[in-house]
């Protein structure tokens, strides 16, 4: 579940990989309002889930069983349950900013509670964890790493299309489901930003000098 905006740490940009750098630096600049959705803003999206969809496949593309189950301890998921959580949890992301879409706009009484570049924060700094809910925790949905693949490339794909051709004025709703407001192109940004965390934690759990060899 995503971490409420008030627990995002605030971060130097030193040291960041120059994608997510330059990436993180133009967020820095977007505006907080925009109607209906700018070039920049659609471009900002895009580039971020077509860059998660592929970084998703490309983690766990070879594993072998082993690998794909292998837990650094009984708390925490393996790489396969990390797939079955990202394929569980972004239908509902999905159907939540489809309802916040079809609401009357209502930002311009409001104010975001995150800045863009927090949203930004949000996938690239894990050192605040929380424990997920809301039946995101369900990871044995999806007991194949195939078919869990299957479902979020599919989901993806129609979201990535969406971001290319949508007039919606994205910036005017506001999205306040798991607690302090955004508006909806934040919310967008964070349903790619928390695959990036998991992306992350599938590094993290490869890195574990226990991690099967093959």
């Amino acid at each position: 579940m995503p971490i409420p905006m008030n627990t995002l740490r605030r971060n130097t940009l030193r040291g960041l990989p120059l994608p997510v750098l330059t990436l993180t630096v133009c967020l820095f600049a977007a505006p907080l309002f925009a109607a209906p959705l700018t070039d920049t803003d659609r471009e900002h999206l895009l580039v971020h889930f077509e860059m998660t969809t592929q970084m998703v496949a490309e983690q766990v593309r070879g594993l072998s069983p082993a690998q794909l189950e292998y837990k650094a301890s009984p708390d925490r998921w393996s790489i396969r349950e990390v797939a079955s959580h990202l394929a569980v949890a972004e239908p509902d992301y999905w159907r939540e900013i489809q309802k916040a879409l079809k609401a009357a706009p209502d930002m311009n009484a409001k104010k975001s509670a995150a800045t863009d570049a927090d949203i930004m924060w949000y996938g690239i700094d894990r050192v605040v964890h929380t424990k997920t809910g809301g039946g995101h925790e369900k990871v044995d949905t999806y007991k194949d790493l195939g078919e869990a693949l299957a479902k979020f490339q599919a989901l993806r794909a129609t979201m990535i299309d969406y971001i290319k051709t949508t007039n919606d004025d994205m910036r005017a709703h506001s999205f306040g489901d798991y607690g302090e407001v955004i508006d909806c192109w934040q919310w967008m940004l964070e349903i790619s930003t928390h695959a990036e965390r998991h992306i992350q934690q599938i590094r993290e759990i490869k890195n574990d000098p226990n991690f099967p060899k093959k």
